[in-house]
């Protein structure tokens, strides 16, 4: 099972994406490819930020208050966050009560050179936004076999 553990980390670290599940407000699930803060490639000056989490399957995420996934959020903050990495049959599933973050400090420190494209006013521009999932069912796929890892499922 440890081992699991680990191979479920490594993949949160190596997926270029992470898809996110929410249900709208007429109960119809709504699912989009986000940037996977944890991707060590792409995002390696978060990396000492994720790992320091007291949570080792904590999720970060970004978008625009406006848009249509926070209102979503606001109505039904239960999602689901799905990394994968097709061409080896990994996945895994994160499942739970996504949190709208409101701490200024947080927002800072997640905040990337070049994100001005989306939020022109930087990491203090009233439509960014920083979510966190710490889940409460995490599964792990690999090899077909699937484990619960952590909750019940």
């Amino acid at each position: 099972m440890a081992d699991m553990a680990e191979l479920a980390r490594e993949l949160m670290t190596l997926a270029e994406a992470v898809v996110l599940t929410t249900i709208d407000g007429q109960g119809r699930p709504q699912t989009r490819a986000m940037l996977n803060l944890w991707n060590q490639t792409t995002y390696p000056s978060l990396q000492e930020l994720m790992g320091a989490e007291a949570d080792a399957y904590t999720a970060w995420f970004t978008t625009n208050t406006s848009s249509p996934k926070m209102a979503a959020l606001r109505a039904n903050p239960w999602v689901s966050a799905y990394y994968c990495r097709p061409s080896e049959w990994r996945g895994l599933m994160l499942g739970g009560e996504m949190e709208v973050v409101q701490d200024r400090v947080d927002k800072h420190r997640l905040w990337q050179p070049g994100w001005q494209l989306y939020y022109p006013q930087g990491p203090d521009d009233p439509d960014y936004a920083v979510l966190r999932l710490r889940p409460s069912l995490v599964k792990y796929y690999h090899q077909l076999k699937s484990v619960v890892l952590v909750g019940q499922g």
